[in-house]
């Protein structure tokens, strides 16, 4: 796992030069501008909201005794909440969004890489099914995710787990953001549940890939270009690590998580 969680990191590095040697910028435009809009949409989302969810916190307590101590944490709490919500929301939306685009792209990038010829073709329908298993996937994890998110959160009303709990909804945020990304590569290969059950295998490194994915969004710029280097980052790794499962003779390995 942890050589997984250095190899996506690390994989940033290869993606950029690959690009460069294939001359993919062309897949950066559309993608990034959707990016960028649906990011800022829900950060102005967020920051209306937050407040509000703040003093729905502080309605819940009764007591004037710590009102003010209370207070405050719900400000914190109820912005943090809508920030990781905004998150989890904009990671699945985009995803889908840009499946038609990052699809081509990391079959692009996995021909190159295997050497044979490519078959992209223009498909209403391949668009059409690209986008219905987004929204699987975007659906399944986006549930787990709050639900996972929420649970810490509750957890971290306790000063002494607050560093744990903190810690723990970044890995998952990252977790989730390297699992997107991969999927534009296992899509191919495996349905949705094999496609789960891979990812969990090497959670390493949806973790090392997701976690450059929020480093990256958190410099603002990063909503331009983070996408598709996200998903040809982890499809050079993912695709070394299918060579050996498509070697086998029936091509559906029993995947254990």
């Amino acid at each position: 796992m942890i050589k997984d969680f250095f190899d996506g990191i690390s994989s940033y590095a290869k993606a950029f030069r690959f690009l460069s040697r294939m001359r993919l910028w062309g897949y950066f435009l559309l993608p990034g501008l959707l990016s960028l809009a649906t990011g800022i949409g829900i950060l102005a989302a967020a920051w209306s909201l937050s407040d509000n969810v703040g003093r729905l916190l502080v309605s819940w307590y009764h007591w004037d005794w710590g009102k003010i101590v209370v207070e405050n944490v719900a400000s914190f709490l109820g912005g943090f909440l809508v920030l990781v919500v905004g998150l989890i929301v904009y990671k699945h939306l985009v995803t889908i969004l840009a499946s038609p685009f990052m699809s081509p792209l990391s079959e692009k990038v996995e021909r190159e890489l295997s050497g044979k010829p490519s078959t992209l073709k223009f498909s209403f329908r391949q668009i059409a099914t690209d986008i219905l298993r987004g929204v699987r996937i975007a659906l399944r994890n986006s549930l787990r995710e709050l639900f996972l998110t929420l649970l810490l959160l509750a957890l971290s009303l306790l000063p002494i787990l607050s560093p744990v709990t903190t810690v723990g909804i970044i890995l998952l945020q990252a977790y989730y953001f390297g699992f997107g990304n991969m999927d534009f590569a296992l899509e191919r290969h495996f349905g949705v549940k094999e496609s789960v059950l891979f990812v969990k295998r090497y959670r390493g490194l949806a973790l090392g890939n997701g976690l450059v994915t929020m480093l990256l969004l958190m410099s603002v710029v990063g909503f331009l270009f983070v996408l598709p280097l996200a998903t040809v980052a982890a499809t050079i790794e993912t695709v070394k690590r299918l060579e050996p499962i498509s070697a086998r003779k029936n091509n559906r390995p029993e995947l254990v998580p």
